[in-house]
């Protein structure tokens, strides 16, 4: 391997490979990551891999030697980081003794590799069914669901988020048992293809597992593209392609529950008001309820247009706070968990959002107040003892 390339690119590839090496591995070898220099194609692959999540960066590189190796992720990229980016950096193999020698302008660094073969192979998806999703969709999505899946292990299927095509539509959603978020995407899929099989995304779904997700929606965070991402997969098996990026993850096993029947069509009673401040208000009382065991209980009445927000920190302290809002329907008291109110009430895109409500001991639903609600967070409320 003997290879020129620039130390930004490196350094910025280097950062996104990182997310995918194992920090307490099983085996010494995810420890690393594996460099591929390809003369024929002008590129520097490198690739982090702890055998559920996959990350692959390439740039570019004036590569005169092809060649695979394996390195230390942690020593490699501090290395790099450290290093001038005034001139590129010349990357060699120093066949001789199993190292590989870094040289910049300012100086000459080895480091030990690693036989390249004995990297586990960073799974290709084959057959896949291929889906091109809107970039800007696909980020809402992700974070619209990704708080609220679960982080019991037991519960395997609800630590992922389960994705649904159907057309050009996209559907996110997660949940951990207590709450629900869904975010419907009319136009997220701009591509419903059809694999060598003939099966389409018609109807179609994968739950991915939301650690392979938060590094997916980080990477297209941190790093915009306009162009659409391409999906690939299988049972067993998902791949996200876009711009030089590649991620592979796991698919989960098992069937998703039937979350559309959890949520109600009807409501007895609804609460019309401001977004920011119902979040400020709860921000304020959460501060003695989190002392406690973090439940808010609501008051509201059709006669007072107020919402009576309180908490009672056993042998610490109370708090409550009221806003105004619009109404309808009967009395209604009701205690949720304050933490997971402001979790969906963050990711809710629009000011004047409702509360739809049926009884204390029913699901309620938060949303936005206009006529398409594609957003849906249900909420369990908590039964407490007056």
């Amino acid at each position: 391997m003997k290879l020129l390339c620039s130390q930004t690119e490196l350094h910025k590839s280097l950062q996104f490979v990182s997310r995918a090496v194992a920090t307490r591995p099983t085996i010494p070898i995810l420890n690393n990551i594996l460099l591929n220099a390809d003369a024929r194609k002008g590129q520097l692959s490198i690739i982090g891999f702890d055998l559920s999540l996959g990350i692959q960066a390439n740039l570019p590189a004036s590569v005169e030697e092809s060649g695979t190796v394996a390195l230390p992720s942690r020593l490699f990229g501090e290395i790099i980081s450290k290093l001038s980016d005034e001139t590129p950096l010349s990357i060699s193999n120093l066949n001789s003794n199993n190292q590989i020698e870094i040289n910049s302008f300012s100086g000459t660094y080895q480091v030990s590799s690693i036989p390249a073969d004995i990297f586990p192979k960073l799974p290709v998806v084959e057959n896949g069914i291929p889906i091109r999703l809107e970039a800007e969709s696909l980020i809402r999505g992700l974070r619209a669901t990704l708080f609220a899946s679960s982080n019991d292990e037991a519960k395997q299927i609800l630590t992922g988020v389960h994705l649904q095509f159907n057309g050009q539509e996209l559907e996110c959603v997660a949940t951990d048992g207590h709450r629900l978020a869904v975010l419907r995407l009319t136009h997220g899929v701009t591509d419903a293809g059809v694999n060598e099989s003939g099966v389409t995304t018609e109807n179609y779904a994968v739950t991915l597992p939301t650690r392979s997700l938060k590094e997916l929606e980080r990477l297209l965070s941190g790093c915009p593209s306009k162009e659409d991402i391409k999906l690939l997969y299988n049972e067993g098996q998902a791949m996200f392609i876009w711009s030089n990026q590649t991620l592979t993850s796991r698919t989960l096993e098992g069937i998703y529950p039937s979350y559309q029947n959890l949520i109600p069509t009807h409501f007895a009673q609804s609460i019309t008001l401001d977004r920011k401040a119902l979040i400020v208000a709860l921000e304020r009382v959460a501060v003695l309820a989190g002392k406690s065991n973090n439940i808010v209980k609501f008051i509201c009445d059709s006669e007072s247009n107020k919402l009576y927000i309180s908490t009672d920190a056993q042998d610490i302290g109370s708090a409550s706070e009221s806003i105004t809002v619009d109404f309808n329907g009967a009395p209604l008291q009701i205690a949720f968990n304050v933490q997971y109110l402001l979790d969906g009430l963050k990711v809710i895109a629009d000011e004047i959002i409702q509360i739809l409500c049926n009884a204390s001991d029913t699901p309620a639903i938060l949303t936005s107040q206009a006529e398409v609600r594609n957003f849906t967070y249900l909420i369990m409320p908590v039964q407490i003892r007056d």
